[in-house]
């Protein structure tokens, strides 16, 4: 596993050497919850980051070129899911593909691709705040030196509009494949530790009904991808 992070952490900073001036280059890693995609995605921002300033010392305090952006931001809020036909369904299918912003996630993305660096002011993506359970606004700025960014999430490369039309602004395009077993493990562990489910049993039924339903769509209608990335139980690489 560690050797195939080094390689398209060199297959990134490659293409980032050889970017025009004006562009940014747009990393999309994909993949169904537990895969272990958040992650990976942080290591390849850290590592690429971590290259640059290995090559210039001479400015320790410069911004870094890579920026990890999560797709986490653009969940719709709990009152959006309120307001919704069967808020009742909108709320427990959180997580589902219609329960993001994707319209949003386009709008953001098509900026970064338009808007040559450096432009005149930061570009912002919303996070969010696990504390209340809503994104939060304008949260990650994208600041002019940001040349990197790597995108993260569960729908980044879905044959849907409109993320469809985000994946095909993408230079690279990343799926992290998982076993649905392996996944649905890592679901119930992390979903009791975050407090979301308060046993083992009401986390496993989460996994089957919510997020395995995702991650079925999630693998069924993904575009095509650069890279394909085996999840496997690794020490060096702490899933999430």
């Amino acid at each position: 596993m560690e050797d195939q992070v080094a390689r398209l952490v060199d297959k990134a900073w490659e293409k980032f050497q050889q970017l025009p001036a004006d562009r940014r280059l747009l990393i999309a890693i994909a993949g169904i919850p537990g895969s272990g995609k958040t992650t990976l995605s942080q290591i390849v921002t850290a590592a690429l980051n971590a290259r640059h300033a290995s090559l210039h010392p001479e400015v320790p305090d410069a911004v870094p070129p890579a920026v990890f952006v999560p797709m986490d931001g653009y969940h719709l809020t709990r009152a959006q899911l309120s307001a919704m036909p069967d808020p009742a369904l909108a709320h427990a299918r959180r997580g589902a593909e219609f329960t993001f912003d994707g319209p949003g996630f386009l709008t953001l993305v098509k900026a970064l691709r338009t808007v040559p660096p450096p432009p005149l002011q930061p570009l912002y993506a919303p996070s969010f705040d696990h504390a209340i359970k809503d994104p939060k606004a304008d949260d990650i700025a994208i600041l002019p030196a940001h040349r990197i960014v790597v995108f993260e999430g569960n729908y980044v490369c879905l044959d849907k509009e409109p993320w469809r039309s985000a994946a095909q602004l993408m230079d690279e395009r990343w799926f992290v494949d998982v076993d649905f077993e392996m996944a649905r493990r890592r679901l119930v562990r992390r979903h009791v530790e975050a407090g979301i489910a308060k046993d083992e049993e009401e986390a496993g039924k989460r996994a089957d009904e919510n997020d395995l339903v995702n991650g079925a769509q999630i693998v069924k209608e993904r575009v095509d991808v650069h890279e394909i990335i085996k999840s496997k139980e690794d020490g060096n690489w702490v899933h999430k």
